[in-house]
């Protein structure tokens, strides 16, 4: 099972990058500046858009992905940066070697003071063909590592007294899509982990908030499931007759990762333009 980003031809992610830089203007938070901030699943999609819009915030970025084109593409196209992310390659669903690549970043690089669990994997299944591994590979992609970044950064924001932790969930489960029985098991998951996190570490002074993204417009997305016709279905759901893009998510990140939000933890952000379906 692939984690973080779906392979992609490297002129789909050029183009789709291509795109993003040129279009996406975020709010400047001065608070983020050299901010040590880790993303898993950072490659492509959702991912590559929050470490594009930490880079431009000058913060110090780490990245894990599996898709090493991908990722070198988005490392280079960052190459002007104050600070070019940094792309390590890592299975998140291996949890030795997420350890040890989580142990390896903070020893070079500094204490992680930003964690952003975004890596996932949302292929449709028909329940039928679920067996107990097809299960432990699904949670184990969707939701498990999420805890172990979690627990792997905990150290370092308790001897500072502060940190932010986001984990990305999906409206997938308040809608009830079909054909995702395990995908929204694990999403529905994350939102009560977010809650458990921020009640426990809060007296650390470390915030944990969940981002929800909608019906995102990724490569990945229009290339498998988003059809002219699903398009229109899921514009004709929304209050907001536009599509929800990766750097619309990226932009609750920051938010979120700033001192604007110092009073924001234990709760669900939605980005969705109102998916609320027909």
């Amino acid at each position: 099972m692939r984690t973080g980003t779906e392979f992609l031809d490297p002129s789909t992610v050029a183009a789709s990058a291509a795109v993003s830089a040129s279009t996406t203007s975020y709010a400047t938070y001065p608070c983020l500046a050299n901010k040590r901030v880790l993303v898993t699943g950072g490659g492509s999609g959702i991912g590559a858009a929050i470490v594009r819009a930490f880079a431009e915030q000058q913060a110090h970025v780490c990245f894990l992905d599996i898709d090493c084109d991908a990722s070198e593409y988005l490392v280079r196209s960052l190459s002007h940066s104050a600070y070019p992310p940094i792309f390590r390659k890592c299975d998140v669903t291996d949890l030795g070697a997420l350890a040890e690549t989580i142990g390896d970043v903070q020893a070079r690089s500094g204490l992680t003071e930003v964690l952003i669990n975004n890596a996932a994997n949302d292929t449709r299944h028909a329940i039928a063909d679920i067996s107990p591994e097809a299960w432990d590979d699904n949670i184990a992609v969707n939701l498990r590592h999420l805890f172990f970044c979690a627990q792997a950064v905990l150290p370092g924001m308790q001897a500072n007294g502060a940190g932010v932790i986001l984990n990305l969930g999906s409206i997938s489960w308040h809608r009830a899509l079909p054909d995702l029985a395990l995908y929204v098991t694990a999403k529905a998951a994350i939102e009560g982990l977010t809650r458990g996190l921020a009640k426990d570490l809060g007296k650390s002074g470390i915030r944990v908030n969940s981002i929800i993204p909608g019906a995102v417009r990724t490569p990945r997305q229009t290339r498998l499931w988003h059809t002219p016709e699903e398009e229109s279905n899921i514009l004709a759901g929304q209050c907001l007759q536009k599509r929800v893009e990766p750097e619309h998510v990226a932009a609750m990140a920051l938010f979120l990762a700033s001192q604007n939000a110092a009073s924001c933890t234990g709760r669900d952000y939605f980005v969705d333009a109102g998916w609320y379906g027909t």
